[in-house]
C-alpha cells in the first residue's frame, strides 16, 4: 500500500482554525516546551497507553521492539527511553551518510592527575563516572524502527528504510534480532501508529485503515512472539491504530479477538476528541493456527545500534 507525502491546500479561513487549534493544544505546548524531548505529538499517546495498560514496555522479559511506520521517531524514542536507552551521545551530522553506521558516544571521562582534578590515588572517581556512563547511554533489548522514510538516528534503535511488508525488510530484521541476543527472530511488541493520508472520502478512508492494520496483523503472525513462549499470559503485544467504523470493529471480532487473550479499543486523552482516531491494545498473542516456519538462511549484517 502506498504511502506519499500528501499536498494540503488550505484556505486562509482553514489555516487559521488549524494554527488555533494548534496554539490551545496542551501536548503540542508541552511538546515545544522542549522540542528536544520528543519528535512528535503522539509520542505523548504511547506513553499515556503504556502507564494505563500493565507497562508492558518495561517488562523484564520483553527484549526486542519493532516499530513500523516509525518515521519521524516520536515513539522509537519513548521506546528507546523505556528500555534505558539515554540520548547522551553526539548526534552524527545532517546528511551525513555514515550517520546510521557509527556509534553514538558518551562523554569522555576526565582523568584523575590532570589540573582540575582532585587528588584521587585510586582512580574511584573515573571508576564510578565511567559505570555512570555505561548506564546512561546503554539499555536492553532490540528497537528495531522500520519506514519509507529515513529517520534522525535514535540512540539504541535500529532505523530500516524499507517497505515492511516486503521479504527482504523481513529478512534484514531477523538478521537484526539474531544478531542482537533474539535468536529465533521473534519480537515481543510490535507498534503501529501509521494511516494512510486522508481523502475526505469516507468509504476510502475506512478500506486504506483497514488494509493497513491487516498488513500489521500479517507481520505479527511472522514476526511476533507467544504469550507461551515468552511464560506471560499478557505476553506478545501488538499495538496499532486504526479508525473507528463498524468494518474494524468486524476485523476485531473476525481477525484479533480468535488470535490474543486480550484485545481492547483504547482512546487516550491525549487523542483529539473530534478524531475517530483509536487503538488496538493486544496482549497474550496466541496464534489460531500454527504458523509454518521457514528455514531461511539471512545474510550476515553489520549490526550497529546507534
Amino acid at each position: 500500500m502506498p504511502f506519499r507525502a500528501t499536498k494540503t491546500c488550505l484556505g486562509k479561513a482553514s489555516s487559521n482554525q488549524w494554527l488555533s487549534r494548534q496554539f490551545r493544544d496542551p501536548y503540542v505546548k508541552k511538546r515545544l516546551a522542549d522540542p528536544a524531548t520528543y519528535r512528535s505529538r503522539s509520542a505523548f499517546k504511547l506513553l499515556e497507553i503504556e502507564s494505563s495498560w500493565d507497562n508492558f514496555l518495561t517488562k523484564k522479559d520483553v527484549r526486542a521492539v519493532v516499530d513500523l511506520g516509525a518515521a519521524p521517531g516520536g515513539w522509537s524514542q519513548v521506546v528507546a527511553g523505556k528500555l534505558g536507552f539515554r540520548p547522551d551521545g553526539i548526534i552524527p551530522p545532517r546528511g551525513d551518510s555514515k550517520a546510521r553506521y557509527e556509534q553514538w558516544s558518551t562523554a569522555p571521562v576526565q582523568p584523575s592527575g590532570t589540573k582540575n582534578s582532585t587528588f584521587d590515588p585510586l582512580n574511584i572517581d573515573d571508576v564510578i563516572s565511567a559505570e555512570q556512563n555505561q548506564r546512561r547511554s546503554q539499555g536492553r533489548g532490540t528497537i528495531i524502527a522500520v519506514d519509507l522514510l529515513r529517520m534522525e538516528p535514535i540512540h539504541g534503535v535500529h532505523s530500516l528504510v524499507g517497505n515492511f511488508l516486503e521479504p527482504e525488510t523481513s529478512v534484514l530484521i531477523r538478521g537484526l534480532l539474531e544478531a542482537n541476543g533474539c535468536p529465533d527472530g521473534k519480537v515481543d511488541v510490535i507498534l503501529s501508529d501509521m494511516a494512510a493520508n486522508a481523502t475526505g472520502n469516507e468509504d476510502a478512508d475506512v478500506q486504506s485503515s483497514l488494509r493497513i492494520c491487516e498488513a500489521v496483523l500479517e507481520f505479527a503472525k511472522k514476526h511476533l512472539r507467544s504469550g507461551q513462549s515468552i511464560g506471560r499470559t499478557k505476553g506478545g503485544v501488538l499495538l496499532m491504530k486504526y479508525f473507528a467504523h463498524p468494518e474494524l470493529d468486524k476485523f476485531r471480532r473476525e481477525k484479533l479477538q480468535p488470535n490474543f487473550q486480550l484485545v481492547k479499543n483504547l482512546k487516550p486523552t491525549s487523542s483529539r476528541a473530534e478524531s475517530s482516531e483509536t487503538y488496538f491494545m493486544c496482549q497474550g498473542w496466541k496464534p489460531s493456527r500454527p504458523i509454518p516456519s521457514k528455514s531461511r538462511r539471512t545474510p550476515p549484517l553489520k549490526v550497529v545500534t546507534f
